[in-house]
């Protein structure tokens, strides 16, 4: 999950609208730089919004031949009930490939959650004083990470406001957004992201990211390129919704491109990501593994 949300949801800075035409400008466009403040103040990470909140999660993984056509079709449904510390979010796998798994296997994984937390809860009991403050120190550490990203983000665009458009349904400030030649990131992050140009949609009324269209315009490598290769020209889009009319989630992430994977033959992928079912999370949550859905 992290590496999608560096590759969508931060790095994703952003191609074509689908909503249809532009509406008529009925009142001048707001100043862009105090239009990018309001952007910064709201900006934060979605693993931090969706800690609150439990959800529904379906993969669907085409691997495509050369000429684009599907040869392989892989899918997953995911129940996700979510954890901010490292580790301990649970994916609880109900479906795969249409068919839904068997209460027995789905108690096989319950229990082996909950024995993972109730460990975590027996070292949280004996932490010392210590080791106590070298987990804060480690949360704050990766807080302030975050943050520097951010600044890095902004750093390194050139944002132009290219005008006013409906998206999903919300009247929205489409954004451009273009690396500078000439910035070099300071962060880890800020190198990934440095490879990627694209438009970003953002909700007029509360400065929030509504959709994001990406295009790589250089190959990006991991793990000095050994573990993986994304190609130049693959592209990605990660649009939000507002749940309960409070909060800012993700609604779908989609990634297009060819990929090389541990030095292994390349292949191409059209991968995409569906989330639904958000219902706020609770103690009770936790413990009432595949619960009913609120309405």
């Amino acid at each position: 999950m992290n590496s999608w949300y560096l590759l969508v949801a931060l790095s994703t800075v952003l191609c074509l609208p689908i909503d249809g035409q532009a509406p008529k400008p009925d009142k001048p466009l707001p100043e862009l730089n105090e239009f990018i403040k309001g952007i910064r103040s709201t900006l934060h990470s979605d693993r931090l919004l969706l800690s609150q909140y439990t959800f529904t999660e379906k993969d669907i993984e085409r691997n495509l031949d050369k000429d684009g056509k599907v040869k392989s079709t892989d899918e997953e449904i995911h129940e996700i009930y979510p954890s901010l510390e490292e580790g301990l979010t649970y994916e609880r796998l109900i479906s795969k490939n249409g068919k839904p798994l068997s209460q027995k296997d789905l108690d096989k994984q319950d229990r082996k959650h909950d024995k993972k937390m109730q460990e975590r809860a027996q070292q949280l009991e004996r932490e010392g004083t210590s080791e106590r403050a070298k987990r804060l120190a480690k949360e704050a550490e990766e807080k302030r990470k975050e943050e520097e990203t951010l600044d890095d983000l902004f750093r390194l665009y050139e944002i132009r406001m290219a005008g006013r458009e409906t998206q999903n349904g919300y009247q929205a400030i489409l954004l451009t957004f273009d690396p500078r030649p000439e910035y070099k990131p300071r962060t880890r992050d800020g190198k990934f992201l440095e490879k990627i140009k694209g438009r970003a949609w953002i909700c007029e009324e509360d400065h929030q990211l509504v959709r994001i269209e990406a295009t790589l315009i250089d190959n990006l490598t991991l793990g000095m390129g050994v573990l993986a290769r994304l190609n130049k020209g693959a592209t990605a889009v990660f649009e939000r919704r507002k749940v309960n009319n409070e909060i800012w989630l993700p609604a779908q992430a989609r990634f297009t491109g060819s990929a090389r994977l541990l030095l292994l033959k390349g292949m191409r992928i059209d991968a995409s990501s569906e989330y639904s079912d958000y219902r706020k999370f609770t103690v009770e949550t936790r413990v009432k593994y595949g619960a009913e859905k609120d309405p």
